[in-house]
Parts: structure tokens; sequence; C-alpha cells
């Protein structure tokens, strides 16, 4: 991840005016929600990638309060990250109209990184919860590293 990463990792007002225009490019409310929350919770993720200390207590309190002012409640990063660890953020992530406003919108997360991000997020639930990430999300992340692997690794996954 990029040094950027790190200087945008806070919750602040660009990065919530981002993923709320972002949110506005889907065409119901149930679209916008969950593209809200995947891209939520990739730049969330995506903050993980530093050497620097981070105070969870501050960053989720931070991110909790955007989320219930935006979603409303019972909503917060730990349902997010929830949401991300099943199948249901795999049509979001496969979506080209998705993936093109992410890219304008969140470019502090390089496209390509997704699939290890998502990894991330399993490898986390399955920490917690001791169940071993295997299914569709898994299987779709492997998948996805193969083809990039092939690839060779370099440029932008297209249609991640």
């Amino acid at each position: 991840m990029s040094r950027r990463n790190v200087d945008n990792w806070h919750m602040n007002t660009a990065i919530q005016d981002r993923l709320l225009i972002l949110m506005r490019e889907g065409r119901s409310r149930i679209e916008s929600t969950d593209w809200f929350r995947v891209a939520l919770g990739l730049v969330y993720l995506a903050g993980l990638m530093t050497k620097e200390a981070i105070d969870f207590k501050k960053v989720d309190r931070d991110y909790n309060r955007f989320i219930y002012h935006t979603l409303g409640k019972g909503h917060s990063i730990a349902s997010v990250l929830q949401y991300m660890s099943g199948e249901k953020v795999m049509p979001v992530v496969e979506s080209a109209r998705f993936m093109e406003a992410f890219r304008r919108h969140c470019p502090e997360v390089p496209p390509d990184t997704i699939p290890f991000l998502l990894e991330l997020n399993l490898g986390v639930a399955k920490n917690i919860s001791g169940i071993e990430a295997a299914g569709p999300l898994a299987d779709w992340i492997a998948a996805r590293k193969a083809r990039m692997g092939e690839a060779g690794g370099q440029g932008q996954a297209q249609g991640i």
C-alpha cells in the first residue's frame, strides 16, 4: 500500500464525501447501501496496511459514527466487515459500474488489491470465529489471485 493510504487512514470529511458520492451512484437503495459497505470496508482494510500503531478504539469510533449517520442504527464497522466476509460482496466487486466508481472515488485503494483485502478480512473472521474460511468467497478470491498471478501481477486487474 502506498504512503497515501496511511495518510488517509483516519476517517475524515474528504473520505466521507467521496464515499457518499460513490454511494449515490447506486441505482437503488439496496445497491447504494451495498456499494457503500464494500467501498468503506475496503478503505478501512487498506488502512490496516501500515507499520504505524493503530488506535483501533479511536478509528472504529470514527468509522462507526460515520456509518451510523449514513446507514442508521444497527450498522457498524463490525457489521460492514461481516457483510464483506460473505458471498454477498461478490456481485458488488464484480460489478463494472461499482469498480469504475470505486476507481474514481477511492484512488488510494488500488483495485488489484481487492482480493488481498477480502482475504485479509476472511482471515480475521476465521481468527475470531475459529471457522475455516471456505466457500464461494474464498473460491472467488483464489480464482482472482490465480488470474492476477497468471497475468504477472502487472497493471490493474480488470473485471475483478
